[in-house]
């Protein structure tokens, strides 16, 4: 048997003698930093990547992983028409990672009730479209089978919409339409009504058929404001972003629009400058926890060594090296931070799945764009997470294991 692991599991299986009262508390103050270390960096990385991708899955359900538009379309003004050919459509379908493919149109209106009216965007969908998203988040009504050929005047609205407009389910209103001197107003039923506390598109956006906004754009069948692009997995977006900028950037379609391709990240910026800067609180808060873990275990060790001195140089006597008493005590060491590692993961993954099963802990949409804190529980990174606690936990403890080597054992025999 390894000589320095024995000695250690010796030592370790008898740290409930009551006559070591000095090391004890060093031991378990040891311990509890480790687990609270750990315990607090996965509840941190957990909250973090929970919050990043339910942002990132609301902003990608409004508008999709990528979208092909018309070059010549200016932000904040109606989008130029696309006419979409079959050809497109399936060479789209075919490219690497995308999941789906669908065509939407939008224009601008005002909701008007008896007191009040708010303008707001109407995006036309049809029956192929993805609405997993929408449904997901219907808080009064049922989603509406939205048609591509032909218009039935139903209208998902927002949770801010219906307030604002003190709409209900079933009731209807009018929405008039200004373009050039023209002025067009249809009657809408209120559908479903639908909340994703994410302001930014709550306030603005509300859907309908596809041919309806069409028609109101006074375009011709067949044309769009754009084709949204799902891809299979995020992590891998940018390999399907590629094909598109090789394969459809600066086609031309049959009308003579030139197409253009932009990602989701393309598109909303600075939510997703936002969403990159919580990595660097990670990291802060990583360095920390990892620098309370190891200051505990080095005080811990420098205890555990001066309270075993007489054993030292009893050991040292018999004719054991420096490196090997050095290893026994990292043995030991590592013994404790297991302990501190166990404890931690059963106090993190504790509260991760509790918080995933009540919801306990509650934030404001207003500011956070979610009403509950979401936490996300990531099994390689938990692996990864103990694997660099441990590592970085026994490598700071090297250089306080080298006080062994100034124990002379004629002296430390007198040390009690």
């Amino acid at each position: 048997m390894h000589l320095p692991l024995f000695i250690a599991r010796r030592i370790y299986g008898k740290g409930a003698d009551h006559r070591r009262e000095v090391s004890r508390p060093a031991i378990r103050i040891a311990i509890i930093g480790v687990s609270i270390g750990l315990a607090v960096m996965l509840v941190t990385v957990s909250v973090v990547l929970g919050f990043k991708h339910t942002i990132r899955d609301k902003v990608v359900g409004f508008g999709s992983h990528i979208v092909i538009s018309n070059f010549q379309s200016t932000p904040g003004t109606l989008p130029l028409p696309i006419s979409p050919s079959d050809s497109l459509l399936h060479q789209l379908q075919r490219a690497p990672g995308v999941r789906h493919i669908e065509c939407y149109a939008m224009t601008q209106g005002i909701l008007k009730t008896d007191s009040d009216f708010l303008g707001v965007a109407f995006k036309g969908i049809g029956n192929d479209y993805d609405t997993g998203f929408l449904r997901q988040h219907i808080v009064q009504g049922t989603m509406p089978d939205f048609s591509s050929n032909k218009s039935s005047y139903k209208l998902l609205v927002s949770a801010m919409m219906a307030d604002k407009l003190r709409l209900k389910v079933g009731q209807q209103l009018y929405a008039y339409f200004i373009k050039s001197d023209d002025v067009r107003a249809r009657k809408f039923t209120v559908a479903a009504i639908y909340e994703t506390n994410m302001s930014q598109f709550d306030q603005t956006l509300c859907f309908t058929d596809l041919p309806t906004a069409v028609r109101l754009n006074g375009w011709e069948p067949g044309q769009c404001s754009g084709i949204e692009v799902l891809v299979d997995d995020f992590d891998r977006l940018s390999l399907t972003a590629d094909y598109m900028v090789s394969h459809v950037n600066r086609t031309i379609d049959r009308n003579g629009a030139i197409l253009t391709s932009n990602t989701v990240n393309d598109l909303y910026p600075n939510i997703f400058s936002w969403l990159s800067l919580l990595d660097i609180n990670v990291w802060i808060i990583l360095a920390l926890m990892v620098c309370v873990a190891g200051f505990t275990m080095i005080s811990g060790l420098l205890i555990i060594i001066l309270e075993r001195t007489q054993m030292i140089g009893i050991l040292k006597a018999l004719g054991m090296r420096n490196a090997t008493v050095r290893h026994t005590f990292l043995w030991f060491a590592t013994f404790i931070i297991g302990q501190g590692m166990l404890l931690g993961n059963i106090i993190g993954i504790g509260l991760i799945l509790l918080q995933q099963h009540t919801n306990i802990i509650h934030l404001d949409p207003a500011s956070y764009y979610v009403d509950t804190a979401p936490m996300e529980l990531n099994i390689p990174i938990i692996l990864l997470l103990n694997v660099a606690t441990l590592l970085v936990s026994i490598f700071v403890l090297i250089a306080p294991s080298f006080l062994v080597s100034h124990i002379h054992p004629a002296r430390s025999m007198h040390y009690e």
